[in-house]
């Protein structure tokens, strides 16, 4: 007999994936959520404690799973000074804490540096990525092959449900983002050119170095060390001489992507980045002398994130759609985070993120501890999810966003569940965050490593 997760993953490649109501999904959600947590309880040390923290066996409704989730920050929850000081073996033990499948320690003597440290863990089947860290602490995320194997699937569905582009291999690839160099990215932009790029045609990306994992901890730590006060006078000097030459080398490959998208007007276009880099890359092409008239009518853009706190005029989205001559059927744009394995592409009629049956939405109360009651219509809270395609960590994730989730059908037709395009950070509203159990998981995982 088919499990409950199989019958919701294999929805994947299905067209009307989004057109089921949360009513109809519910049973079998709750019975693939019960089944997950059987199979990974004795497997993930943190899911064990707090399943016997709040005495929970196993999950009968939604609100069972609610003390299983995990906060956003469980996943920056080691201590510091195992980067600063470079202890390969004990960030190595702290990571199995949260996998479920065994990780065999390293011999840090033979780590050069954590770059090197993701590489000998990911030749075992464990991918590591690491989220920006605007934030503060960057989040060490584990993954397994399934886990790349499904986002290399997923990202092109996704896409091609949200913009109506078909993978046909006939555009030229135009990257004016400069994204972190981690696996999950990496597959996504692969599985991304593999099925839009017209092979005929070489990509264009922004001439900057890769961001790599160590590149990203590298400037957390150092950021941590200068906000303590720590900070060596040789160390403030090459953070200062380093960001200077990375604005340097940004400002003049933003002027290379216009000089590209210029030069490659003509032809059908396949234009990503984040907005910040592409409306500054579109006001330059405006001060070329170009516009929409210029390019050809059947462009379409990947939008990857959010504004990341950058400071942008309150028509950003239609200059650069006006600039790149981005019809309204092929703007693209997703819902998702490190923390997740799967997209929530937005619609075109109804302006809102469609949540597929395999990603189970629940809204919380600010402080992330009760689920609030919720049925039919819309409701406002913080947003948490359990997105059961996860294989290389725990599914169940309680994030730093507040959204609107809707039961009801959407303006475009589908009658899934959606999210509002209305989507803000907590830690912008208030200038903090502070979920309730983070305390608590935190302890816990700093004990066991």
């Amino acid at each position: 007999m088919s499990s409950a997760v199989d019958k919701l993953m294999r929805q994947g490649d299905a067209a009307d994936r989004f057109d089921q109501s949360h009513a109809d999904l519910r049973e079998t959600q709750i019975a693939a959520l019960d089944e997950r947590f059987q199979e990974r309880k004795d497997r993930i040390k943190l899911l064990r404690h707090r399943a016997d923290e709040a005495g929970v066996t196993e999950i009968r409704g939604l609100a069972d799973v609610v003390p299983l989730l995990f906060p956003h920050t469980a996943y920056k929850s080691y201590p510091e000074s195992f980067l600063i000081d470079e202890k390969w073996d004990r960030l190595t033990k702290w990571l199995g804490t949260v996998s479920p499948y065994p990780i065999s320690p390293v011999d840090a003597s033979r780590i050069s540096d954590i770059d090197h440290w993701i590489d000998q863990l990911q030749a075992n089947g464990h991918y590591v990525s690491c989220s920006s860290g605007t934030t503060g602490k960057s989040a060490m995320l584990l993954a397994s092959d399934k886990d790349m194997a499904w986002s290399r699937k997923d990202t092109v569905n996704v896409f091609s449900w949200g913009s109506g582009v078909r993978p046909a291999q006939d555009r030229r690839m135009i990257g004016v983002g400069a994204t972190a160099a981690v696996p999950k990215n990496l597959i996504i932009a692969d599985a991304q050119r593999a099925a839009f790029a017209d092979p005929d045609k070489e990509p264009f990306r922004l001439p900057v170095p890769p961001l790599t994992v160590g590149t990203l901890t590298h400037m957390v730590v150092l950021r941590k060390k200068i906000a303590d006060g720590t900070a060596l006078p040789e160390e403030l000097a090459d953070f200062e001489r380093t960001s200077k030459e990375r604005q340097e080398t940004m400002d003049k490959a933003v002027i290379a992507g216009a000089e590209a998208l210029v030069r490659y007007r003509e032809d059908k276009l396949y234009i990503a980045g984040m907005w910040n880099s592409l409306y500054q890359v579109a006001k330059i092409v405006r001060d070329m002398g170009y516009s929409a008239k210029d390019f050809h009518p059947d462009n379409c853009i990947y939008v990857g994130g959010g504004l990341k706190r950058a400071q942008l005029p309150d028509d950003y989205q239609e200059f650069v759609h006006q600039t790149f001559n981005i019809p309204a059927n092929r703007d693209f744009q997703n819902y998702s985070m490190q923390e997740l394995n799967s997209g929530m592409p937005k619609c075109q009629k109804g302006d809102r993120y469609h949540v597929p049956p395999w990603i189970v939405p629940f809204i919380l109360d600010e402080a992330g501890d009760t689920l609030l009651p919720h049925e039919s219509g819309e409701i406002e809270g913080r947003a948490a999810f359990f997105d059961l395609s996860l294989d290389g960590r725990w599914g169940g994730i309680i994030t730093g966003d507040k959204i609107s989730l809707d039961f009801d059908p959407c303006a475009c037709g589908a009658k899934g569940p959606s999210i509002r395009n209305n989507i803000v950070r907590y830690a912008d509203i208030k200038g903090d965050d502070k979920i309730g159990c983070a305390g608590t998981v935190d302890a816990y995982v700093r004990g066991l490593s």
